[in-house]
């Protein structure tokens, strides 16, 4: 092939390390941003906390104050597009001057170095496996009982059942124990199924419920019939045949209702009562408050620290002087200006989208989910002049604090589905709709998809059926035959 010059025009996004770390710290949430800052100033001499409300560059050195030269510092509108930031700040520009006094950064109060976080060195929650291995060390097993029970104990989940047979738990101790049969196995776990809570170990539901039932008194009202129901009739409970478990059991309605009630009194994953308390607690970055008839957003204060640049350090900077260490601490003052603005940036955006989302979703916060509007992130782009991945980024893992609860921003996001009157109804709404109609609804003859469907069009809403089951279904609720109740 013939070797040719040729000359191409074309236009291409090129984002300074600046702009990068702007967006970096835009997506992150609150755990994530709280450990950037301690990292930074971990790593950066110049960074430092500060409880102070307006402190003095430069007041303890002699050195005159580095001149400033640049422009105020204007608000990124959009961090996806905007390719104008500098690659450096002249060093000899004073940092209140290139930035309107934002040297200090002052959305919160810094937390006292004398305060713990007692949450935080709090002990590992008890397992259901430890609550076991508990009770066993308190059981008189022999050596060889032991072992099978810590076996079995090591394959109950976390709902309190075994997801191993009988038989694959005497096959993975047999090359520990010799001799070991299935029979051996067994009586150890009907020793562990004796343990606390009740129910606990059991191979299946049915087993779960006989266990919870033999443990009652003798004297319990209907116990014989229930464990009878448990024992051989679960499928006919299961299909709310009534006839022929009246056949079965040989009772009439009454005393029927009575054994069913009794066996819903159980539990039917005994393993969920035993749960290590290892919260997370969210963090919410905003607060949403009445303020008289108008509702105001602020920043969370206890999300970030207050961070300044260190006035000792930055005014050891000699400005004709090229020594290594000169030119360190010009980086990192560099480095510390740039983060402190990203900071900065970062909350003026979170605010922003915050105070559009509360605008747009007034009456949410007024009456409820019911009245939530359809909203969608380019609704909110444009409302703020930013691009619609920035708002993606701002409203993920990020938390808002309403009157009504704590909801991540992207809560208040829906699609929209038309009513009679030619407005838009957001499918939360909906949602809201149907968990307050299946509340309400005769537990004996509930609702059906179609039913359901025909009560929204009354209201104006005009959603279909498959709709109403597919929201049925994101919301865990059940459909209409296992909803029913038998009395």
């Amino acid at each position: 092939m013939k070797q040719s010059l040729q000359l191409r025009l074309g236009q291409q996004l090129a984002m300074t390390p600046q702009l990068q770390q702007a967006i970096k710290l835009l997506q992150m949430s609150t755990l994530e941003l709280q450990q950037e800052i301690q990292q930074a100033l971990d790593s950066n001499m110049m960074l430092e906390i500060t409880d102070e409300e307006e402190p003095v560059l430069n007041a303890v050195t002699e050195e005159p104050p580095l001149a400033a030269a640049e422009p105020a510092y204007a608000e990124l509108p959009d961090l996806d597009t905007q390719t104008t930031i500098p690659d450096e700040l002249p060093v000899d520009s004073s940092w209140e001057d290139v930035f309107d006094g934002m040297h200090n950064y002052t959305p919160s109060n810094a937390a006292e170095p004398e305060n713990e976080d007692f949450l935080g060195q709090r002990g590992k929650g008890q397992s259901l496996q430890d609550y076991l291995l508990w009770q066993m060390e308190l059981t008189p097993f022999t050596e060889r009982d032991h072992a099978i029970a810590t076996a079995i104990i090591d394959a109950v989940d976390d709902d309190g059942y075994l997801d191993a047979t009988v038989e694959e738990i005497t096959q993975g101790l047999s090359s520990q124990l010799e001799n070991l049969e299935q029979d051996e196995v067994r009586a150890v776990l009907h020793r562990i199924q004796n343990f606390d809570p009740p129910g606990i170990a059991a191979e299946n539901p049915a087993d779960c419920l006989r266990i919870q039932l033999q443990q009652m008194p003798e004297n319990t009202p209907y116990r014989a019939q229930a464990l009878e129901l448990v024992r051989h009739h679960v499928d006919l409970l299961a299909k709310k045949d009534l006839v022929r478990l009246k056949k079965a059991l040989e009772l009439d309605d009454d005393e029927l209702a009575e054994v069913i009630r009794l066996v819903r009194s159980l539990d039917p994953k005994p393993g969920r009562a035993v749960e290590p308390d290892d919260y997370q607690y969210i963090i919410p970055d905003v607060f949403v408050y009445r303020q008289g008839t108008e509702w105001a957003v602020a920043l969370n204060p206890e999300i970030a620290p207050r961070l300044r640049v260190n006035p000792y350090y930055s005014g050891l900077i000699r400005r004709a002087d090229s020594s290594s260490d000169n030119v360190t601490m010009r980086n990192h003052l560099q480095e510390a200006r740039w983060f402190i603005k990203s900071l900065q940036s970062r909350n003026e955006t979170l605010l922003k989208v915050a105070r559009a989302i509360v605008d747009r979703q007034r009456e949410f916060l007024e009456i409820g989910e019911t009245a939530m509007k359809p909203l969608v992130l380019r609704d909110i782009a444009e409302e703020v002049s930013m691009h619609e991945s920035t708002i993606s980024r701002v409203t993920t893992q990020k938390y808002m604090h309403t009157p009504n609860g704590i909801y991540e921003f992207k809560y208040f996001f829906s699609s929209h589905v038309s009513t009679d009157s030619g407005g838009e109804c957001s499918a939360t709404a909906i949602k809201a709709f149907l968990k307050e109609i299946v509340s309400k609804e005769d537990a004996t003859r509930p609702l059906s998809d179609h039913a359901i469907a025909g009560m929204l069009k009354d209201k104006g809403i005009n959603v279909a059926r498959r709709t109403i089951a597919k929201y049925r279904e994101a919301m865990g609720i059940p459909p209409s035959n296992e909803r029913k109740q038998l009395f």
